[in-house]
């Protein structure tokens, strides 16, 4: 299939992502590839709204989402196969920071959620609906 699986998550969803983790570990080892777990933030920097933060805002969030990131994915999967993830914390729009990624790591399969149409996440609707459209790539869709 591929050099690597992407796994798209939000940080802020709690467990609704554990799925699709799981998921996304399956098919990365049915076809002993490299498992990639990404989870993007908002830019504010670039918009009115970034001058209400702080100048190391940004640097916290990355490292907290980093902090939340390896929690999750050892929670999922557990702290041994965790050490074989590659975890990516990107800056952006959702499906652009997926899309590029995938494309730098050459992967074969994207893996994202979809969640109750009355959760709010990054990964719900357009999103998930732009990786789809767009990816050059085959996309996992886990409910």
């Amino acid at each position: 299939m591929s050099n690597s699986v992407l796994c798209a998550v939000d940080v802020s969803n709690g467990d609704e992502d554990n799925n699709t983790i799981q998921a996304a570990a399956r098919l990365a080892k049915l076809d002993d590839a490299q498992l990639d777990v990404i989870a993007v933030l908002p830019d504010y920097g670039i918009s009115q709204v970034g001058s209400f933060f702080s100048k190391d805002h940004h640097d916290q969030m990355v490292e907290d989402a980093k902090i939340a990131l390896n929690a999750l994915v050892t929670k999922v999967l557990d702290a041994e196969q965790n050490k074989k993830v590659r975890h990516v914390v990107a800056t952006g729009r959702v499906y652009e920071e997926v899309l590029k990624l995938a494309e730098a790591t050459n992967a074969g399969l994207i893996v994202v959620g979809a969640h109750d149409s009355d959760l709010a996440d990054y990964l719900l609707g357009p999103n998930a609906a732009r990786v789809v459209r767009h990816a050059k790539c085959s996309v996992f869709v886990v409910r």
